[in-house]
Order: structure tokens, then sequence, then C-alpha cells
């Protein structure tokens, strides 16, 4: 069956989401728009994913994750088995995240919202950060936590694997890589060995991906999803 999906999605945690980009308005768009998956991949941190699962219910797949920055300033995307898996990887994650206090007058509001929207609480710690984990360890800690991690973006001119980086290091397990839409076609030559995920980074509601891509999965569930990309 076919699974449309957009795996990259940030909520009102991230400091660079809108505020519209609520547990149930993130889950409704993406139905609106014909998907049959997401995934809820906050700046270092899954905080408002369990929400977002208690909202979409069984009427859309979510799919646990969070956008890990690395040392070296890479984003890494990481998915899970279960939202418990997750808050797992989130425990090791805000370890090593510096102990820099949010300025939302600057970056933006982070706010924690539970599945009716309200909002329970502000995170103070600066999301929007590298942590002091290496990127080998980021894929090791996920790997321990079950989870499965991407780079993220890798076309991109900042933050990716490819522009920090210079190129992905053979040690990582790396089966799978994030290309943007818009780059898919020029790039998919380039990586034909690797599954090639193309996901929105939606920030505000309109953004949220159209159902254009889609994994071919027996069923529609998490495992599945994983199994695919991983």
């Amino acid at each position: 069956m076919k699974c449309y999906y957009d795996l990259h999605i940030h909520s009102a945690l991230s400091p660079c989401g809108d505020d519209e980009m609520t547990p149930n308005n993130i889950v409704n768009m993406a139905i609106i728009k014909g998907l049959d998956a997401i995934a809820v991949t906050d700046h270092n941190s899954c905080g408002n994913v369990r929400a977002v699962m208690e909202a979409a219910g069984d009427r859309l797949l979510v799919v646990p994750g969070m956008e890990v920055e690395t040392a070296e300033e890479v984003h890494v995307v990481c998915y899970f088995p279960t939202i418990g898996a997750a808050e797992q990887m989130q425990e090791v994650v805000r370890a090593h995240l510096p102990p820099v206090q949010n300025q939302k007058d600057i970056f933006g509001n982070q706010l924690y919202m539970n599945a009716a929207d309200e909002v329970t609480g502000e995170e103070g710690l600066l999301l929007v950060r590298a942590t002091t984990l290496p990127i080998e360890a980021v894929f090791r800690s996920a790997a321990a936590c079950g989870g499965i991690a991407i780079p993220a973006h890798i076309d991109r001119s900042s933050y990716s694997v490819l522009s920090n980086l210079g190129f992905i290091p053979p040690e990582l397990p790396v089966r799978t890589v994030e290309i943007t839409p818009k780059n898919r076609a020029r790039m998919e030559k380039e990586f034909e060995t690797y599954h090639i995920l193309s996901n929105s980074d939606a920030h505000y509601l309109e953004d949220i991906a159209e159902p254009v891509y889609f994994l071919d999965i027996s069923s529609k569930n998490v495992e599945q999803i994983l199994c695919k990309i991983e």
C-alpha cells in the first residue's frame, strides 16, 4: 500500500515554528492534505509528540521523532518505534544541551501543549542550538533507544552533513538521507545507493507537504515505516 508521508514537521515547541503549529492544527492539516503518516520532529526535543499522537488517534499515523543538532552543527532527524523510546532519547539529548536560556523576543516561543491545544508550559532552555553530542554519538544513542537516525536536508548550505562535514562519514550506518523536494530530482542519481526521504520541514501549517511522496508498505504502522527507511 502507498503511505503518503511528511516525516519532518515542527510544532510550536520549536522556536522557529509558528505558534499555530498546535497538535490539532498539525493533525487536521495533514488529514486535509491527504497524508497517511507524519512525524513531528522538533529541535532537540519530542516534548509535543505525545500530544500530537493523542490528537491524531486512529485518524493519522504519527511517528515519534525529533531533530537533533550535533556538536558539528549538523541536523539529524531521529525516528522511534514508540513515544517512550523517543522520550528516552530526549533525556540523552537534554543532558548534552548547553544551559543557554531562550530569548523568545529573539528566537520565538517554545510552547508545550496538550492534545486539546492548551499551552501547558514553556521550555526555558534554547532548543535551536548544537548539543555537545558528536554525530557518531547521535546515531549510536538513537540506535540504543531502538530508533534510527537520518541526515537531514543534506542538500542545504547550512546545518547539513554535506555543508558542514563535506561528506557522509563512512563509519555511520546511513542507509537513508533526506533531500528537500526542490533538489530531489537533481540529486537522486548521486545518492541512488541510499533510500531518499523528501519532507516539508514545515514550520507553518501551509507548508505541510502535499501527498506527493510515499512509502510502499504492507500495513500502516510505525514499525513498517521504520523498517522501510532504516
